[in-house]
């Protein structure tokens, strides 16, 4: 089941739900608007090593937009600082994002309960594209848990993701035991 407008404003009352900033306009019928935040990061390397911790060189998107090419793997962050600790939030693209061949992730759409942080987003283009900082990006829908959960992902000790930032984040794959 997803919260409904009415449903995510009661829990944001409650404090299940926090977004920052907020505001009402970027409330949809059933999701939330964030936006593309200044910051981006590309992978200094054009191999990347899943057992290996990649580098990347961050950069800021100008005030008059940045083009971003196909062919390249931009990790992007959103201006939203978000936590959320009773449901499961979903990271997708804007149809009207979609539509100008922007994608905003390869596979992490879905956050954990205890998520607490900006979402590091992993842009590619299907043809060159200027984006800017402030611009709509994506929309977070939030899911109904079912059950009790046994640890939330901001108490987890091996969490990867936990570090509160403003600027994208690379893969910490090379973490894990393979």
């Amino acid at each position: 089941m997803i919260l409904s407008d009415k449903r995510i404003l009661e829990e944001i009352d409650k404090g299940t739900i926090l977004i920052e900033p907020f505001n009402r306009d970027d409330l949809g019928t059933n999701s939330y608007d964030v936006h593309l935040g200044k910051h981006l990061a590309c992978y200094t390397s054009r191999v990347l090593d899943s057992r290996e911790h990649n580098k990347i060189e961050h950069f800021e998107i100008p005030l008059d937009g940045l083009v971003l090419e196909p062919g390249v793997l931009y990790l992007g962050v959103t201006e939203e600082y978000t936590e959320t600790h009773a449901h499961i939030p979903f990271l997708e693209g804007k149809s009207s994002t979609g539509r100008l061949g922007i994608d905003i992730h390869a596979t992490a759409g879905k956050g954990d309960v205890g998520f607490c942080n900006t979402w590091t987003l992993e842009i590619s283009c299907t043809q060159p594209v200027r984006v800017y900082r402030g611009m709509p990006i994506g929309q977070l829908i939030y899911f109904v848990v079912e059950g009790e959960i046994e640890i939330m992902y901001n108490k987890k000790k091996n969490a990867k993701y936990n570090n509160r930032t403003i600027k994208p984040v690379e893969s910490m794959m090379w973490k894990n035991k393979f």
